[in-house]
């Protein structure tokens, strides 16, 4: 007999199939012949800001190949020319960047230094502020027609990876109203986007005037499919060409060679909130620590797809493996402390690390409470501090390509993307050293001193790093494979005959 849960699970899947291959998105019968070669593509997390590239969304524009910033990273996390060609520090609080020449927007209009210093100042003023943003303060204005000058208040060697991230992407005018950003038509890369249907999915066709060079697909079909098992089941039937964020339970029904695993600079961290409830006490935060276990985890939820966690700094990051040892503090009482523990639902392990991780606390003498959503309607209330405990599968090197982004964002005071709620004299100081650091080795010296500060106070528990992987259908050619998630498909990456 079939468990009513499975039941209604199944019927899902086959509701949400049918829905997308009825509106076009899996299916190839309503194209004419010249679009049978258009990618269907299937992503995970649904836009929350109608892919503003001032919100978490910017990173579907530069996956999707819709929007560009000024520099790019290379494997090594070192910028890279984009539209910007090169840049120099004039002094040490300004960097002149020389701009592409021919580069135009999807609306024909043409990239120029007042363009792109439009673009970036309306980041630096947008409200929430964009995270890549926090602790920096920046201008931009042009000197010249193909020249740019940005100016921060102390100096930032990081500023070229900084300008890097797609939360930077310069957009042409038309994309800026008195309410928003609207990238409809209005970026650079190699694919323009035509519609946006809300939350349910997106389409793009090929930018023929594309400065570098002509896309091998004529266009790309996306659908945001929040339910991991009805991902995998589009690529099982055919009916998706690229698949993000497989999830590890599901891996094992696919056929070899398509999907890949890719271990990423991800990490699965349990933020407990220092400010109010239980979690204020630094003892029980200990406690909490302390009632981890991570084996469970890796072998159970993430049937060994995962990395065990030793710090916030995973695999991905090899460098992170000379971290200095770091002092554990005592465990306090934890015997009747009433927690909410919250995550999200989008990523489907996440529930069950909660339920396990639930499973841990109340062994250790914590009265749980859960809390699961989809994270759209639950990031407000985990940034605003309303939960003691909150799960969350966080990017270590997304924004910049350098851990102290992501840092400063998560464990500073001012910190846009502070969950855990921590203001910590010791750990801004640390991040503030690192920031300030611009030779490379001594900087990586510094980050993991500043992780060592965040962890001795035991607001973030890491957990495990995941391996996201990627499906990808066969026939399919030059996916790309990005260990930052920043990049998903590329000039070259079509479907073969």
């Amino acid at each position: 007999m079939v468990a009513p849960l499975a039941i209604r699970r199944t019927g899902l899947i086959v509701s949400m199939l049918a829905a997308l291959t009825s509106a076009g998105c899996f299916s190839d019968s309503r194209r004419a012949d010249s679009d049978r070669t258009r990618l269907r593509v299937v992503m995970l997390l649904p836009p929350r800001a109608a892919l503003s590239p001032l919100s978490d969304d910017a990173f579907k524009l530069s996956r999707l190949g819709i929007a560009e910033s000024l520099t790019t990273l290379d494997a090594g996390g070192a910028p890279q020319p984009a539209l910007a060609v090169s840049w120099s520090l004039q002094d040490d609080r300004t960097w002149r960047f020389v701009l592409r020449e021919g580069v135009r927007f999807h609306d024909g209009t043409v990239l120029d230094a007042t363009r792109a210093a439009d673009s970036i100042t309306r980041a630096t003023a947008a409200r929430p502020q964009p995270r890549i943003l926090d602790g920096v303060e920046l201008t931009a204005r042009p000197e010249g027609p193909s020249t740019l000058l940005v100016h921060t208040a102390k100096p930032d060697p990081l500023l070229p990876q900084r300008l890097s991230s797609p939360q930077l992407s310069i957009l042409a005018a038309r994309a800026y109203t008195g309410t928003g950003v609207d990238p409809v038509g209005a970026g650079s890369g190699p694919f323009t986007l035509t519609r946006l249907d809300g939350t349910q999915g997106a389409t793009l066709d090929r930018f023929t005037g594309y400065w570098g060079g002509r896309a091998a697909a004529p266009g790309i079909d996306v659908s945001f499919v929040p339910d991991g098992t009805a991902r995998t089941a589009a690529l099982r039937t055919g009916a998706a060409d690229i698949v993000e964020a497989v999830p590890a339970a599901q891996a094992t029904l696919l056929a070899p060679g398509t999907y890949r695993e890719v271990a990423m600079p991800r990490t699965n961290t349990l933020y407990l909130n220092t400010r109010r409830g239980p979690f204020a006490d630094p003892a029980v935060r200990a406690a909490a620590r302390a009632a981890v276990r991570r084996d469970a985890l890796v072998n159970g939820v993430y049937e060994t797809r995962a990395d065990t966690a030793v710090g916030l700094l995973g695999p991905a990051v090899p460098w992170a493996a000379d971290r200095p040892a770091r002092t554990e503090r005592p465990a306090g009482r934890a015997a009747g402390r009433r927690v909410v523990l919250a995550t999200f639902s989008d990523r489907p392990e996440l529930p069950e690390v909660a339920t396990t991780l639930a499973q841990h606390l109340r062994a250790a003498g914590f009265e749980v409470e859960q809390v699961v959503r989809e994270y759209a309607h639950i990031e407000a209330d985990a940034l605003a501090g309303r939960f003691d405990a909150f799960i969350l599968s966080r990017a270590t090197l997304l924004d910049s390509g350098d851990p102290v982004a992501y840092l400063t964002s998560d464990f500073t005071c001012d910190g846009g993307f502070n969950i855990a709620q921590l203001c910590d004299p010791a750990v801004d100081g640390a991040v503030a050293s690192a920031a300030a650091e611009g030779d490379l080795t001594a900087r990586r010296t510094l980050v993991l001193a500043a992780e060592r500060a965040v962890l001795e106070t035991d607001a973030a528990v890491p957990l495990l790093h995941e391996r996201v992987i990627q499906g990808n259908r066969p026939g399919v050619v030059d996916a790309v494979f990005d260990s930052r998630e920043r990049l998903l498909v590329g000039l070259d990456t079509r479907v073969a005959g």
